[in-house]
């Protein structure tokens, strides 16, 4: 965030996920009037519109779910995760992601939900959940607009006073038939975008590659674009450690030339610090 300009009119999170950097920003009172919170998975849209314009009823039926799963909770854990198949239910999605494994996401190949249960824990009391809901509630709640949309259609509709911020998944960690996400992005497809935007002035930040040690993830985006490249120290690789190797994760951060121009304004003489700061939510920490 400390790359952000001063004020945004609306932040646009075309692929927005756990919608970290959102989070983030209305929790650090950065001066954002809308958020835009967007994502493809159309049952994760329909879960965000619960957290933050029902959150009550959510955390109740959270609760509801996680008392019922106390006598078998694995046989339990796959019946819902039958029925969120069928239903795309936001109560049966949060469960899901409380108690699936590592807190990742995976499907099939026909799109249906399919991680199997951690067994090893509960997932997040009903009492944390509900703190967890309503907080999130508070920070977005009247001021937030959800779609689930193509990212193009998206960032389409920014302007020169908005702010996207783009963290596609799929860059150096997954291929075309990775089970982790719903669908991909082409690379060249990509630029061609970031290109328009250029020519637009449209500020925009993206988390696109990076590395561990000397291992690199992902396709450097092209000088052409006249972007500047930050590395953020992304703390410990958990797999490296695994494998008995002390490296760290760094992930690139690139900025628009409008955005670079902006900043250059404002911080004439200040010296930027490559820092991660990390929003925490249901125990999950995410660079932000």
């Amino acid at each position: 965030m400390r790359y952000f300009p001063d004020r945004i009119d609306t932040l646009y999170e075309p692929f927005a996920g756990s919608a970290a950097v959102s989070l983030a920003c209305a929790a650090n009172r950065v001066s954002v009037r809308k958020f835009h919170i967007n994502d493809l998975n159309q049952p994760l849209i329909r879960l965000w519109h619960s957290i933050v314009n029902a959150p009550e009823t959510l955390a109740r039926d959270y609760q509801l779910l996680w008392n019922a799963q106390l006598a078998e909770p694995a046989r339990f854990y796959r019946e819902i995760r039958d029925k969120f198949n069928k239903t795309g239910r936001p109560d049966y999605f949060l469960y899901l992601l409380a108690r699936c494994v590592k807190a990742s996401v995976r499907y099939n190949s026909e799109g249906e939900f399919n991680q199997s249960p951690d067994n090893r824990r509960m997932g997040a009391t009903p009492a944390t959940m509900r703190k967890h809901l309503t907080t999130a509630s508070l920070l977005l709640k009247h001021k937030t607009v959800f779609s689930s949309k193509d990212y193009r259609d998206i960032v389409a509709l920014a302007d020169v006073n908005d702010l996207v911020y783009m963290d596609p998944p799929y860059q150096g960690v997954c291929g075309n038939r990775d089970s982790r996400y719903l669908s991909n992005i082409q690379f060249k497809e990509f630029v061609e975008l970031l290109k328009s935007l250029n020519a637009g002035n449209i500020r925009y930040i993206v988390s696109y590659d990076g590395r561990t040690g000397e291992k690199i993830h992902g396709q450097a985006l092209p000088a052409s674009l006249r972007l500047e490249r930050i590395e953020l120290n992304a703390g410990r690789s958990t797999q490296a450690t695994l494998l008995g190797r002390k490296e760290d994760t760094y992930e690139s951060l690139y900025l628009s030339p409008a955005l670079s121009a902006d900043l250059s304004m404002r911080n004439s003489s200040a010296v930027f610090r490559e820092q991660p700061i990390f929003w925490s939510i249901h125990g999950q920490a995410t660079v932000a």
